[in-house]
C-alpha cells in the first residue's frame, strides 16, 4: 500500500549516540543499538475516524526516534500495518451506510494527508491487512496444524463450502508457553485479574463458551453473513486482530526486531498476544523493546473513538492552525505521559514557533550561544527516552541567546524536531 510523502530532513554534522528507550516488558530504559539495522514495528490505525491528536502523538514519538536513529547514522526499516477489516470498522460501515471498503480507503487517504501535513517520516513498509489475508490464513493454520491453535464451534456462521459446520480459531496460550520463549505477561507485567478485565474491555471475549482459557485470543473468524470473508485451511472467515501485526512484523522485519511501538493501550492485550502468536510462528521473541507512548485526554477523559471526544488535526488545520505548531504543542509533553488537550497548548506552541523563527532566520545575528555545543546538548536530551520537552527548553534558552551559527540551528531544530523555520 502506498504510504505518504518523504518529508525533507537535513544531514547534521557529527552524530547522535544510539537512543535509549524504556522498555515496558522489562521496567527498564534500554539502548536502541542494532546488529545491522534498525527494524521498527509501529502499530497502524483501524481507519473509520479520521486522525485524532491521540493517534499524532504516537506517532509524532517514533518519528522522533526515526530521526535520531538516522542522526546516529543507522539505517532504519520501518513497518506499519493498517487494520483495514475490523469490526469497529464493519460496525461504522453498517451505521453509516458506507461500504465498508470506501469508508476504509477515504480515512486512510484522511491519515496520509495528515501524517504528511505533520512532517511525520512514513514507513518504508505499509501494509494493509486486506493485503496479506492469504498469509495470515496460512499463519492460523500453521498454528492449527502445531497444535498451538483449536476450534470453537459457532451457531451463527455459515457452513463451509463442503457443507461442514464451521467454527472460529482461537489461540492456545497453554501450548504456546509450552513450546515458544514467550510467556504470558512477559509483555504486560500484569496480573491475570488485570488482564481479564482489559481483554473484555478491548475487543477480548473472556466469556465466550468452549474455549480453553478465557484469555485466549480470536485468530480467525468464521464467515458469517453479511461480513466480508476469505478461504483458508481451517474455513472460510477473517482474520483476528493480533495475529495480523504478527503476520506483517515477521515478513516486513523478521523476528526479534528492534522496538515494538505503539500507543499504551495496546500493551494488553493486543501487543501481548501479537508476541505470543509471532514467538510461536518463529521461535524467537517479537521484538528487543516494547515501547509505549501516552494517552492524550480531551474534556476530562482519554481521546478516543468510542468516547466521541475527538480533536482531529484535519479539523485544527482546517480552522487555520500551523501544522509546526500542532506539532510542537504534541512535542512539548514527553511522549511516555498522560495529559490532557486545550486551546491553550496550540497557542502556546503557536508563540513559541513565532518565536523560533525570528530567533534563527536567515537574518537574524550570530549570537554567543556555541551552536555545536547547544546542538549536541539537544542530540542528548532526545537520546535520552526521546525527552522532548527538555529539548524544547534547550532551544528556547538558544533562542533567547542567539546561536554563533543560525543557519545550522535551523537546520538541527528541522532535522531533529521536524519544525521548518
Amino acid at each position: 500500500m502506498r504510504a505518504w510523502k518523504q518529508p525533507v530532513v537535513p544531514s547534521l554534522p557529527g552524530r547522535s549516540g544510539a537512543p535509549r528507550l524504556f522498555d515496558t516488558a522489562t521496567g527498564t530504559e534500554i539502548t536502541t543499538t542494532p546488529t545491522d539495522a534498525v527494524r521498527l514495528y509501529v502499530c497502524g490505525i483501524t481507519p473509520y475516524d479520521a486522525t485524532h491528536l491521540g493517534h499524532a502523538s504516537t506517532y509524532l514519538a517514533y518519528d522522533t526516534l526515526l530521526r535520531a536513529w538516522r542522526d546516529a547514522g543507522f539505517s532504519v526499516h520501518y513497518a506499519q500495518n493498517i487494520t483495514d477489516i475490523d469490526d469497529p470498522l464493519l460496525e461504522r460501515a453498517s451505521a453509516t451506510g458506507v461500504d465498508w471498503q470506501e469508508l476504509a480507503e477515504s480515512q486512510i487517504e484522511l491519515f496520509r494527508t495528515d501524517m504528511e501535513t505533520l512532517s511525520i517520516i512514513p514507513p518504508y513498509h505499509f501494509v494493509a491487512v486486506t493485503e496479506v489475508i492469504d498469509d495470515i490464513a496460512e499463519a492460523v493454520c500453521t498454528l492449527f496444524d502445531a497444535g498451538v491453535a483449536y476450534r470453537v464451534s459457532t451457531d451463527d456462521s455459515l457452513p463451509a463450502p463442503d457443507g461442514t459446520p464451521a467454527s472460529d480459531v482461537y489461540f492456545d496460550i497453554a501450548a504456546a508457553e509450552r513450546v515458544s520463549p514467550w510467556r504470558l505477561g512477559d509483555e504486560s507485567n500484569l496480573d491475570r485479574p488485570t488482564m481479564l478485565e482489559l481483554f473484555a474491555e478491548r475487543g477480548g471475549d473472556p466469556e465466550r463458551e468452549g474455549k480453553r482459557d478465557a484469555l485466549d485470543p480470536l485468530l480467525w473468524r468464521a464467515a458469517r453473513a453479511g461480513e466480508p470473508s476469505w478461504p483458508s485451511r481451517v474455513g472460510p472467515g477473517r482474520p483476528g486482530w493480533h495475529i495480523e501485526c504478527s503476520v506483517i512484523a515477521l515478513q516486513e522485519l523478521g523476528a526479534d526486531f528492534t522496538v515494538q511501538g505503539g500507543g499504551c493501550d495496546l500493551i494488553f492485550p493486543h501487543h501481548e498476544m501479537s508476541a505470543g502468536h509471532a514467538a510461536a510462528l518463529s521461535g524467537r521473541p517479537l521484538a528487543g523493546v516494547f515501547s509505549h507512548a501516552g494517552m492524550v485526554g480531551y474534556k476530562g477523559e482519554k481521546m478516543s473513538k468510542s468516547v466521541g471526544n475527538l480533536v482531529l488535526v484535519s479539523a485544527l488545520t482546517a480552522d487555520g492552525a500551523d501544522p509546526r505548531a500542532i506539532r510542537l504543542a504534541l512535542l512539548s509533553h514527553h511522549y511516555r505521559s498522560a495529559w490532557e488537550w486545550t486551546e491553550s497548548h496550540l497557542s502556546d506552541a503557536s508563540a513559541r514557533l513565532a518565536t523560533w523563527s525570528a530567533a534563527f532566520s536567515a537574518s537574524a545575528p550570530a549570537g554567543p550561544g556555541d551552536t555545536t555545543a547547544v546542538l549536541q546538548e539537544v542530540r542528548e536530551a532526545i537520546a535520552n527516552d526521546l525527552d522532548t520537552p527538555s529539548a524544547l527548553a534547550l532551544v528556547d534558552a538558544a533562542a533567547q541567546t542567539g546561536v554563533t551559527d543560525p543557519a545550522l540551528f535551523r537546520s538541527a531544530v528541522d532535522a531533529l524536531l521536524g519544525i521548518e523555520l
